[in-house]
């Protein structure tokens, strides 16, 4: 996320490479596309039978989020930030820091700070920089290594990743299997062992997990629209579990994504230094497979009414389809930012993605005012498809505000305290 740097002091703005920056920017705007739901309705990200409405407008607002970017917006955001690791390393270190592994980590340790600040304080249980500043401290002993190695290394995380999810789904499905035996049992009459009320239990559990009842849906809204502090108690055990369990759960995903972006960029990818052929080659590859298994992944879950089943047997391609999908859009993000075409709405974007940390805080500020009870309250009441109009106003406002923020100022807000914090100098913040 840093730019070059041509002094011994704090990261320069003078000298940037646009298209990560629009590239950031659009990911940033696709990682709220995909958050708005957790924003605005209870236990409705991926099912849309929970909350929202399954019908109309509202089903086809589910089939185009889980068609072309379920999981994608945040691998695109994950392989930006490892660009972003190389970019910045090789910025310190070609200065000759003494201080540029001090530099790097209290950078991170910081970003970390704010992930936790922004997830308790800020109430955003979906925030990342908390993962994205733990994955990084180990990401940095692996900037020197031979592309074939980062290859390899994120390539077997990936692989790793897709074990772990099929193992889950493996377990789930075996749940139900047992559960289907007991239940029959049960049904015709038959006394049932201690293991088959017990698998009876453990479907029924995972059941309400999935598809939770009118109580514990009601139980969220009322949480949602009330005080600051009723939020702060109903989230502070949710986001405790995502940023323990979940980091170590996921620790592979951002890992592996973060070291191909470290090669992307060494690649000349991000610069525009490859043929505009391997950015088309990208698009097809990656679009053609992953739109092909996620269209029959959505397929299936229509056919089967949003079953817990269902979503357990698309666990089993999830990655296959998200991964490609994930290098398809960053093909397309590279074609437009290299082209000729909408210059103004892309030094637009570019101005978004230099404040994307501003940005992404500023995202979660306005929804939390908008859904939660200390603001208008409108958390469970707005339809699925509604929740876009949200969306598309925020976009709007960044897109407005933040090239007229850094027309005036170096830096957007954030990013200074961060680089005041990373370097112990404070930037001089006003232009000219």
């Amino acid at each position: 996320m840093a730019a070059l740097e041509s002094t011994l002091g704090p990261v320069q703005v003078d000298n940037r490479i646009q298209s990560l920056d629009v590239a950031r920017a659009i990911a940033l705007f696709g990682i709220l596309l995909m958050n708005i739901t957790a924003f605005g309705l209870p236990y409705a990200y991926n099912d849309p039978t929970n909350a929202g409405g399954a019908e109309g407008a509202n089903r086809w607002a589910w089939i185009t989020i889980n068609m072309f970017f379920e999981g994608t917006q945040r691998g695109l955001f994950t392989l930006l930030f490892g660009a972003g690791v190389i970019l910045m390393t090789a910025s310190l270190e070609a200065t000759r820091r003494p201080n540029a592994t001090d530099v790097y980590f209290r950078r991170n340790l910081w970003l970390i700070v704010f992930g936790i600040v922004h997830g308790f304080l800020l109430l955003w249980t979906g925030e990342i920089l908390y993962y994205y500043g733990i994955t990084a401290l180990f990401v940095y002993g692996f900037r020197h290594a031979k592309t074939r190695t980062l290859i390899g290394i994120a390539v077997g995380g990936i692989l790793l990743t897709a074990a772990w999810n099929g193992l889950d789904t493996s377990n789930g499905l075996k749940k139900h299997s047992a559960f289907v035996v007991a239940d029959s049992l049960k049904s015709a009459g038959d006394s049932l062992t201690a293991e088959q009320s017990g698998a009876i239990e453990a479907w029924n559990g995972m059941v309400k997990e999935f598809k939770p009842d009118s109580a514990k849906l009601q139980k969220e809204i009322e949480a949602k629209q009330g005080s600051y502090w009723d939020i702060l108690k109903f989230q502070a055990p949710v986001l405790t579990r995502f940023q323990s369990w979940w980091m170590y759960r996921y620790f592979f995903d951002y890992f592996s994504m973060m070291l191909l972006g470290m090669v992307l960029f060494r690649a000349g990818f991000f610069s525009g230094r490859v043929p505009r052929g391997t950015y088309w080659t990208m698009v097809l590859v990656g679009y053609g497979v992953g739109l092909t298994i996620n269209y029959f992944e959505t397929m299936h879950l229509l056919r089967e009414g949003w079953s817990v089943v269902a979503f357990l047997r698309t666990g089993i391609t999830y990655d296959l389809g998200r991964i490609p999908l994930t290098l398809g859009h960053l093909g397309v993000l590279m074609l437009f930012a290299h082209g000729g075409l909408f210059a103004g709405l892309k030094r637009a974007l570019s101005a978004v993605g230099r404040m994307a940390f501003t940005n992404y805080i500023m995202t979660s500020i306005i929804c939390a005012v908008v859904f939660y009870g200390f603001g208008f309250g409108l958390f469970g009441e707005l339809q699925r498809y509604q929740l876009y109009y949200v969306v598309g106003g925020i976009w709007l406002f960044q897109l407005v505000v933040s090239p007229l923020w850094l027309a005036r100022y170096r830096f957007g807000p954030l990013e200074w305290l961060w680089r005041w914090l990373t370097y112990g100098e404070r930037p001089v913040m006003r232009r000219g």
